[in-house]
């Protein structure tokens, strides 16, 4: 792909976007997490997120232009791999890594620093970063069982 097809396509997307930001404002449903204590054994209500773009290869591709054009990779640079902001890209997620969960991260942001982009991107948006996060490999070494 040349550099104004790209350039072409980042902009399409940014038009489609904001065409359907102010349609959009709905919230989530709350998450529920793995690492959360619930009181006397009872969780309390939460919805789940699923990701309606799950599989699709296109999406990947839309949400990592996304990654870039939003300047994700201004924090966990380019590749998702992590400078200032945590690595996106090494399987560990500190606040779940379902696609709910990073949908959730996302769209509320997280305390130290992770904006929150619910009030800019629309859901479609938001589920494409998150198809693109999720379409990242983690390299061998750095695989781990342990949540932080």
């Amino acid at each position: 792909m040349t550099p104004t097809h790209l350039l072409v396509s980042v902009l399409a997307l940014h038009l489609a976007i904001a065409g359907s930001v102010k349609a959009q404002r709905t919230a989530p449903p709350a998450v529920r997490y793995d690492q959360h204590v619930d009181a006397g054994g009872s969780p309390p209500p939460a919805g789940t997120l699923r990701n309606p773009l799950t599989g699709d290869k296109q999406a990947a591709e839309d949400g990592g232009k996304l990654f870039s054009s939003f300047n994700c990779d201004g924090c966990h640079a380019g590749g998702a791999v992590g400078a200032v902001g945590p690595s996106l890209a090494d399987g560990r997620w500190r606040y779940g890594g379902s696609d709910g969960e990073i949908y959730h991260s996302v769209f509320y942001g997280r305390p130290r620093g992770m904006p929150a982009w619910g009030g800019t991107l629309p859901p479609d948006a938001i589920w494409r970063l998150v198809s693109y996060l999720k379409s990242i490999e983690p390299a061998r070494d750095t695989i781990s069982t342990t949540r932080w």
